[in-house]
């Protein structure tokens, strides 16, 4: 088992990536506390994954809050004894329809980067002190492109998370903590997308792909686990497209 004995948070982990992730970081042998706002969403899947052999537990965790993100890393520590590996993938889309809207531009700052700054700041401690640690942040190719379809508010949350990545890489490589960031391409329509979730929107963004398809969310779930288990020992601050190819082009 590639995760054994490993403890992971992944918020955001009641639908999508994050719970593919999940499901796949408990098959691969870790405990893993799943965050997010949608808790009998996420007390189903904790159930799901007992019933499978693995080991979960749920916490409700709004990103922007200091007071919750540092509950749930103490309770995580009080639970298990340690933290080993965040997924920081909660989030929400950048698909708004007015992409002038100031409150969706304040919407994607406080969830979709300064979430994963606190996510960030909550668990670096409790690494260093254990002697290292994994942290993967959800970016996006929106981190690197401009796009007709979201918010520029959206563009620049997933650029930020870029760079903060690159950041406390360096800044704490020599603890042995290592922050990467996984960049998913056209993925199947989020709970909260709205343009983008639009059939004919769709088919020209997959037409953009060169693979000629959406992702799935256990593609970013297999990304998420090589970057978060020891087999990426010495790699950190890299950024990982999980993107049919669109970057490329």
């Amino acid at each position: 088992m590639r995760l054994k004995d490993k403890v992971a948070i992944v918020t955001g982990a009641a639908s999508g990536m994050g719970a593919a992730t999940a499901r796949l970081f408990a098959q691969e042998g870790a405990k893993v506390v799943l965050a997010d706002l949608l808790v009998s969403e996420g007390a189903t899947l904790v159930e799901e994954i007992g019933a499978a052999g693995g080991e979960a537990r749920f916490q409700k965790l709004d990103v922007t809050s200091e007071a919750e993100w540092d509950a749930l890393v103490s309770d995580t520590i009080a639970a298990y004894g340690k933290v080993d590996i965040l997924i920081n993938n909660a989030g929400v889309s950048g698909s708004h329809p007015d992409i002038l809207n100031t409150n969706t531009w304040d919407e994607q700052m406080n969830i979709n980067a300064k979430g994963v700054f606190l996510g960030m700041r909550a668990v670096i401690p409790t690494m260093q002190k254990s002697g290292g640690g994994s942290i993967v942040n959800t970016s996006s190719i929106s981190g690197f492109v401009g796009q007709k379809f979201v918010h520029m508010g959206y563009n620049a949350a997933k650029g930020a998370v870029r760079l903060a990545t690159k950041a406390a890489a360096v800044q704490f490589a020599r603890e042995n903590i290592r922050v990467n960031s996984v960049h998913p391409g056209i993925m199947p329509a989020m709970r909260t997308s709205k343009m983008t979730a639009d059939p004919e929107v769709r088919a020209k963004m997959i037409r953009a792909v060169p693979a000629g398809r959406e992702g799935k969310v256990e593609e970013v779930a297999n990304a998420n686990l090589f970057l978060a288990s020891d087999e990426s020992s010495y790699i950190t601050g890299i950024e990982v497209p999980v993107d049919g190819g669109f970057l490329a082009q």
